[in-house]
């Protein structure tokens, strides 16, 4: 097991959690979790106990990826945090989120959440709101080329 912890821009405990890891690859690692919160509707989401979720964590780019599957192991679609690079041990993986985030269905259909939250941020350097913006420039790019982990993707409307 291993302990996922998301932390704010100020580098306080935003939410802390374990998972097992599946895997270490050179640039990161990939956990396996599961939800364990109440059931959790977001309007474009519900997130229910038991609920799957593949984890990838970058020390190179800035975000994260969750591909979340029912708990009958259906895709749920994926959510992605737009966060500096993960800085990964052998006991944790800590993440200073940066407000941004990303929900993309089964289909491919995409959400950008928080952009007024990110924009009204006080509290974000210069070096943060820029590696934000390269962070989910290239996050939409492995989505639109349909690159691991966005390869079971269809097209919307299939």
């Amino acid at each position: 097991m291993i302990t996922i912890v998301k932390l704010t821009p100020q580098g306080q405990v935003a939410i802390r959690y374990e998972g097992e890891v599946v895997a270490y690859f050179p640039n990161g690692a990939k956990i396996e979790a599961y939800w364990t919160l109440p059931a959790r509707d977001l309007g474009y989401a519900h997130f229910e106990p038991g609920d799957r979720f593949l984890e990838y964590y970058y020390t190179d780019h800035w975000f994260n990826i969750f591909a979340i599957f029912h708990a009958d192991g259906r895709p749920k679609g994926w959510y992605c945090n737009i966060a500096e690079p993960a800085i990964i041990s052998n006991t944790s993986i800590q993440q200073v989120d940066l407000f941004l985030d990303v929900w993309v269905s089964t289909t491919g259909a995409t959400l950008i959440l928080d952009e007024d939250e990110f924009n009204q941020a006080s509290d974000l350097s210069e070096d943060q709101r820029q590696g934000a913006r390269e962070g989910l420039k290239m996050l939409l790019h492995l989505l639109h080329a349909r690159q691991e982990p966005f390869t079971i993707l269809g097209n919307p409307g299939d």
